[in-house]
């Protein structure tokens, strides 16, 4: 009885879970290198927050005395921002995608400037400098992946020929003026410079993403903080459109004429830039945190691939329903707002999604989600039917007047009638934000865009580029075994094919899609070495004994 009772004790023994490893102890050499770290990085800080405020106020003084505080300030904030930047890039580029959505916002409470549109360059110019500087020092490749290299050297340097022999042709030769007219004072170089870093500025983005993310840990802090970004900036959305409606903000409402379908500053109500509200006239057009309405549209339509790829992907249940309620409150904008293409693609791409990454069969994700997203755009829908109605009247009405197809063909066919030479007519030339430093053309469609800046040189180079990057970025996710980050991964890829083939305006011009699409093309690249990284942590045996790539960033 004895045997039998010890036997089954050293069974239930042998079931037990086996200790958490302690952390090891330091020495008291280990404590003493840590705390003299600490106390250079302390130093540091202080020296460069002395120095950056130093030459911040001498320089926001001189402006202040010429300009005003409208100048003063943003110089000085932006001498500190970069400063830190360069020196601390890793922070700095968390501190750039949560400044994005927000732009808008900061951009008309710190003073309505030109040079307050491009203060978000001010974290990522010195990230992306420093990103270059260490990869060159540590002997890492800057330009990730590897495939786009030829396609982006080609377009980079179709661009460079449209600028020097186009911009700076306009440049030392401006066309001759009438006897009576008044010369058109503008810069083209300044502009096709402007250009140039609106069309291709961002691509680096992709390698400061792929070296931003060291591990799983990194990875889910950067896509939950989407989540929480996405949950703010519509949740601030909504509430904007709660104020018209009980009257707190007026609107556009009592303007009178053409005044009550424009959108305007004056009518601002607390977030973003300017807006039209006339719901007399069946009116609404929001533009949430942001500078425009449609710049929020299509904030809400890049959103729905982040949520969804949350919302199936995480492994966190709990931030799966948070990226549930992320999803429905971006419906609910789609709605709201007033912009009939967040309408129109948020669903669709909600279907999209399902269907090219798969997630309509797995089933035991997919029901959870799918009924508490009918269930709260039902009860929406029944609370608010005339405001729906009026949304999908207004959509069809557009429609019916000017479809999309017909609208795109005709933009392709003028501009490539009007195109000046085959590099182009110069960079910066239709693109909007460019506009203070010279004549610019409103195309409202994107490649017709570049063909008319770059010429069919630089269409072809750019459409090669995105192919590439597209085709790479499929191969890519289809590597990956994990099964939370090949679902991720394959919502980034659908993103990718959206964006690059997607011609309708120019949402790869501007905040926040010309951003989004460059960096979280850099986060799909980095997935198989997560995929990677999890399989030696699950098998330390049988890892690989090569040191992971690890960059001092």
């Amino acid at each position: 009885m004895a045997k039998v009772k010890s036997k089954f004790q050293k069974s239930k023994n042998s079931k037990k879970p086996p200790a958490k490893k302690e952390a090891p102890t330091l020495s008291l050499q280990e404590r003493l290198a840590q705390k003299r770290q600490a106390t250079k990085a302390r130093k540091e800080f202080m020296d460069l927050l002395s120095k950056s405020l130093s030459t911040g106020l001498f320089l926001g003084f001189l402006l202040f005395l010429f300009a005003g505080i409208k100048a003063a300030l943003p110089a000085v904030l932006g001498i500190l921002v970069m400063s830190f930047s360069y020196k601390y890039p890793r922070q700095a580029l968390i501190g750039f995608m949560i400044y994005v959505p927000f732009g808008g916002t900061i951009t008309y409470y710190i003073g309505n400037s030109p040079i307050l549109q491009l203060a978000k360059d001010s974290f990522y110019v010195p990230v992306a400098i420093a990103l270059w500087q260490i990869c060159r020092k540590q002997k890492l490749p800057f330009i990730v992946p590897q495939q786009i290299k030829i396609p982006l050297y080609f377009v980079l340097a179709s661009s460079l020929l449209t600028l020097v022999f186009i911009n700076g042709g306009q440049q030392l030769n401006p066309p001759p003026v009438g006897l009576l007219q008044t010369p058109v004072k503008e810069i083209p170089i300044g502009l096709g410079i402007l250009g140039l870093k609106v069309f291709l500025g961002y691509v680096p983005l992709i390698t400061c993403a792929y070296y931003l993310i060291r591990d799983k840990k990194d990875f889910l802090l950067l896509t939950r903080l989407q989540i929480v970004l996405i949950l703010i900036c519509c949740g601030l959305g909504f509430l904007q459109y709660l104020l018209l409606v009980v009257g707190v903000c007026e609107g556009t409402r009592n303007l009178e004429g053409a005044a009550l379908f424009k959108a305007t500053l004056e009518a601002r109500c607390y977030f973003g830039g300017a807006l039209v509200y006339s719901p007399s006239q069946g009116i609404i057009r929001l533009p949430g945190t942001f500078v425009a309405p449609w710049q929020w549209a299509w904030f809400l339509i890049s959103s729905t691939f982040f949520a969804f790829a949350t919302g199936f992907s995480d492994p966190s249940v709990l931030w799966r329903l948070t990226s549930l309620g992320s999803l429905a409150l971006i419906f609910v904008n789609a709605v709201v707002s007033g912009q009939r293409i967040a309408l129109a693609l948020v669903p669709t791409c909600f279907v999209m999604l399902l269907l090219l990454t798969g997630q309509i069969a797995n089933l035991k994700r997919f029901i959870p989600i799918g009924v508490g997203l009918v269930m709260i755009l039902g009860i929406a829908v029944v609370t608010n039917p005339v405001v729906v109605q009026e949304r999908l009247d207004s959509f069809l009405v557009r429609w019916n007047a000017s479809p999309p197809q017909d609208f795109i063909i005709q933009q392709f066919e003028e501009n490539w009638k009007n195109v000046d030479t085959p590099i182009g007519s110069g960079l910066g030339r239709a693109t909007n934000s460019a506009r203070a430093l010279g004549e610019t053309k409103l195309v409202e469609t994107y490649y017709p865009k570049v063909l008319y800046e770059v010429g069919i040189f630089g269409v072809l180079g750019f459409f090669a580029l995105v192919n590439v990057l597209t085709f790479t970025g499929f191969k890519t996710y289809r590597s990956i075994k994990n099964r939370n980050f090949r679902s991720y991964g394959a919502s980034m890829w659908v993103f990718i094919l959206f964006i690059s083939y997607n011609t309708y305006y120019y949402p790869l011009d501007v905040d926040p899609v010309a951003v989004y699409y460059w960096f979280f093309a850099g986060v799909l690249f980095k997935l198989p070495a997560l995929d990677k990284q999890e399989k030696e942590d699950a098998d330390p045996e049988k890892a690989n004994k090569k040191k992971r790539l690890q960059i001092k960033f």
